[in-house]
């Protein structure tokens, strides 16, 4: 796994999220009903809410690792254009759903390792279970924000007490567009039209796992219609919607290999996070 690097410097402010959630039962349906008037559950109302918020946490953290790792491109320091998230929440009574959003990143220095975004993912998820097993050894607990084998070098470094692990998510700067470093190299070439496109021009996409069973997949594109927000997720984002069809049901299962074995990494990931934090033992 490549080495570590100072932590990056944070370039877009946390937006004012909300209320821890409380786990709900049963698997994701394509037809989800949602009862009208208030008789919703609350906690129905704070995962929906949660959905939103970790979606456009996403966007700002992919936007930060973009114009990041176009400033760097190129020099010794150059980032990778993969990077993973790790969401939390706690109780945060003052907000509109109780809870607060906590969100943790680790970018990589750009390097052939750094750019299998799936084997990437399954050497996190080896090193997760090898501080599992070192911490228990020595009857200790370990956390991925550290203070020991710490996971993350941005984003929330550290976390209020009785802070919850809600989920995992990954952000990549390889898009529909191209590669990224294909990209970057378009951003300094002056093209025969004579138009040079900007950073703020390239799109960006993130994946995440909830633990909750929402999987979401977000495409940044900064051109989209108004009104596009480019969010497929598996579970509602508006719990007022009485009844609709859910074609993302398995959304997981969807894309080419690729793409699933991005879902199928970060799900192994996921669950050893999940399994850990929440069930007090080894993965």
């Amino acid at each position: 796994m490549p080495a570590d690097y100072s932590r990056t410097p944070e370039t877009m402010p946390p937006p004012s999220p909300p209320a821890q959630p409380v786990h709900p039962t049963g698997s994701a349906s394509p037809y989800e009903y949602v009862p009208v008037e208030d008789r919703m559950p609350p906690e129905v109302r704070r995962w929906a809410d949660l959905r939103k918020q970790v979606a456009y946490r996403c966007k700002r953290i992919n936007t930060g690792h973009m114009v990041e790792a176009d400033q760097r491109f190129g020099g010794r320091e150059a980032l990778g254009p993969h990077g993973v998230m790790l969401f939390f929440v706690s109780d945060a009574p003052g907000e509109p759903h109780g809870y607060r959003l906590h969100t943790a990143y680790r970018l990589w220095l750009a390097s052939p390792d750094s750019d299998d975004l799936p084997r990437l993912l399954a050497d996190l998820d080896s090193v997760a279970r090898d501080n599992i097993a070192r911490a228990a050894s020595a009857r200790r607990r370990w956390h991925p924000l550290g203070p020991e084998g710490s996971m993350v070098n941005g984003g929330d470094m550290s976390l209020p007490e009785h802070a919850t692990y809600v989920g995992a998510g990954v952000s990549t700067l390889d898009s529909d567009q191209g590669r990224w470093y294909q990209l970057a190299h378009t951003l300094r070439d002056l093209p025969a039209s004579g138009h040079r496109l900007s950073v703020f021009d390239l799109k960006g996409q993130a994946y995440v796992l909830l633990t909750d069973g929402t999987a979401m997949h977000i495409d940044r594109d900064p051109h989209a219609r108004l009104g596009v927000d480019g969010i497929r997720c598996n579970r509602t984002l508006d719990p007022d919607r009485v009844t609709y069809y859910n074609r993302h049901e398995n959304l997981t299962e969807d894309g080419d290999d690729a793409t699933r074995a991005v879902w199928r990494h970060l799900g192994a990931l996921h669950h050893t996070l999940t399994a850990h934090l929440h069930g007090g033992g080894p993965a």
